[in-house]
């Protein structure tokens, strides 16, 4: 006789179904305010159906970004300069940190291991430590309002070489034997053998890095002051004014819909990719 099938426990369903209620009704509520015009909101009794300004304000925000209070650059522009500054820095950190574990695992050249573990330490130095002088490199090498000063102190990570790291550490020395014996050089090796072996891994760190790159707040709002470079965050932010009479909310609603549109759809495209390089090593 079968055995009687268990019944799917409950409490653990629910306490998913709360904790994703409150992580998506500010999200939902920000998406209903973007669809409603500016006297519904500041009377503070936004009813939580949609309204009838969709269109209007959305159209509003990606052309213009301004509206009666607000003054700020069109969305689409300063999502242009948040897509560029996120994919150089991802694709800049990957690149980076994938050449520097290469050479740290398969070379061996005088202090290697000191080389790594001065790499290692810079993880205790997050960006505010080193936030002045940095800056101050920056500005002399007038970078100042360009993509190059948005990115390029930004594009080297201490943890993607460690991750990278520790992946190639798994490659069998015979395979690295084998290929010696099959006359790949160091760059064949790389290409043919190790960076096939690391795809899943790439991908899981792609999606890491650009959320990271995307969300940047502290650094282009130092290094940025013209108006035609700023990126999303720091657009929504200056978007705000002093006081609720002197913020069209509807416009910034839509405008924090459309800064959510990327990660999440770098989310969606590489979800079987990010979850597979979390869980798998493909060795």
């Amino acid at each position: 006789m079968a055995a009687p099938r268990r019944s799917e426990p409950w409490i653990p369903h629910f306490i998913l179904v709360v904790g994703v209620a409150i992580f998506v009704f500010p999200i939902f509520f920000v998406l209903i305010g973007s669809t409603h015009d500016a006297s519904v909101i500041g009377r503070g009794d936004m009813p939580l159906t949609p309204g009838s300004h969709l269109i209007e304000n959305y159209a509003q925000a990606w052309s213009l970004g301004s509206g009666e209070k607000v003054r700020a650059i069109p969305v689409r522009d300063m999502l242009l300069n948040s897509f560029v500054m996120a994919s150089a820095i991802t694709v800049g950190k990957i690149a980076i940190s994938l050449i520097s574990a290469y050479a740290v695992v398969f070379f061996v050249f005088p202090l290697r291991m000191f080389f790594f573990w001065m790499i290692f330490i810079t993880l205790m130095l997050p960006v505010e430590v080193r936030i002045i002088p940095t800056y101050k490199v920056v500005s002399d090498l007038g970078m100042i309002n360009t993509f190059s000063g948005l990115t390029v102190p930004l594009i080297a990570s201490a943890t993607a070489t460690l991750l990278f790291r520790q992946v190639f550490m798994t490659i069998p020395d015979e395979l690295v034997e084998a290929a010696k014996i099959d006359g790949a050089g160091p760059m064949r090796f790389f290409w043919t053998m190790v960076l096939p072996l690391s795809r899943t891994n790439i991908a899981a760190l792609f999606v890491i890095l650009f959320i990271y790159g995307w969300n940047q707040y502290l650094w282009p709002l130092l290094i940025t002051s013209s108006r035609e470079m700023e990126t999303i965050v720091i657009g929504i932010v200056k978007m705000i004014g002093t006081g609720d009479a002197q913020t069209d909310w509807q416009i910034i609603m839509a405008t924090t819909i459309f800064a959510l549109i990327p990660p999440v759809a770098v989310i969606l495209f590489m979800q079987h990719w990010f979850v597979k390089g979390l869980i798998e090593t493909e060795k």
